[in-house]
């Protein structure tokens, strides 16, 4: 895999957000090492195992937007899954004090307050209905991992 500025070359998958975090060095690192979370996540079959990848928690990163939304991420594939979101993301820390339209544009702030999940909403985080989507969602995990 070559490194661009967008797409920085990573050596290694993430299989919980904590090393998500743990392994990011910074902003760019970091939003690369998520989409790679997602990937596992997406094709991992098991549900305990999946459960797994969302129990630890992130260190605090010390930026307010990227606590929480980590929070969100954890729970709104908890709930996706049936499954209990981990306690930590309840933790006072992963809560926005003000709204956070991570798109920017004035023009779809409307629709981002009624289509966001529940897991970001209640945190003032305004995303779109399917934020954590991946291509490679439903493809077979034989697949992605060979990728």
């Amino acid at each position: 895999m070559k490194s661009t500025d967008h797409h920085p070359a990573l050596t290694r998958r993430p299989h919980s957000l904590a090393e998500v975090v743990e392994w990011a060095s910074d902003p760019g690192v970091l939003d690369a090492y998520l989409r790679e979370f997602l990937d596992t996540f997406y094709v991992c079959d098991e549900s305990a195992q999946r459960q797994g990848m969302l129990r630890d928690a992130p260190v605090l990163t010390g930026q307010s937007r990227t606590d929480a939304y980590l929070a969100a991420v954890a729970e709104h594939l908890a709930q996706g899954d049936g499954l209990p979101a981990p306690t930590w993301v309840d933790a006072p820390e992963r809560f926005l004090k003000r709204p956070f339209f991570p798109c920017g544009l004035e023009s779809l702030k409307a629709r981002l307050l009624v289509e966001s999940p529940p897991a970001f909403r209640r945190r003032m985080i305004f995303v779109d209905f399917d934020p954590l989507y991946r291509p490679r969602r439903r493809t077979p995990p034989e697949k992605v991992l060979s990728a």
